[in-house]
């Protein structure tokens, strides 16, 4: 049956069931990458401010507390495993929202939308991550944890935007 212009199809019609797992999955290690590759962007940044005295990296231990590992973890993990906890979401949950609403959001490529979408998870961010910084140490701490999730959409944007192009995602 030959399509026509009046005729719609979706990937149902096209493909097959196992074929759509398959893109699922594959659309999934997509969307783990682009939240490394954001993270790690956005890692940069954040070792930036706290050299600058804008951040506090302990503030990463909070995450792994409110799950209550101070239990069964040594005091000097908490970072650490707070800081994987914080990958872990970067890598998860927030590509998967990205891929459910970049088309919604402005700018013209994936990556700018992106900018977009870190600009939105900053604003959670900016409050849950604050530590009683005053004066200069407030400005940079806003102004440089905006830039970092600038970094981490502007990464998770670009791995979407270089997988886009395979014909075998979903993206």
């Amino acid at each position: 049956m030959a399509l026509d212009d009046t005729e719609e199809t979706t990937l149902a019609d096209t493909s097959e069931p196992t074929d759509e797992l398959v893109g699922a999955i594959v659309d999934g290690i997509i969307g783990a990458a682009g939240g490394f590759v954001g993270t790690a962007l956005m890692t940069v940044v954040l070792l930036v401010a706290q050299g600058v005295g804008a951040f506090d990296t302990a503030s990463f231990a909070d995450i792994a507390r409110l799950i209550n590992l101070q239990a069964v973890l040594d005091p000097g993990l908490l970072v650490a495993v707070g800081y994987l906890i914080f990958l872990a979401g970067g890598m998860t949950a927030w590509p998967l929202l990205y891929a459910s609403v970049e088309r919604y959001l402005p700018g013209k490529t994936m990556a700018r939308r992106g900018v977009s979408f870190g600009t939105v998870l900053w604003t959670g961010f900016v409050l849950a991550f604050y530590t009683g910084q005053t004066g200069d140490a407030l400005y940079l701490y806003a102004g440089l944890t905006l830039v970092a999730h600038w970094a981490y959409g502007f990464g998770l944007g670009l791995v979407f935007t270089y997988f886009s192009t395979r014909p075998d995602t979903l993206v």
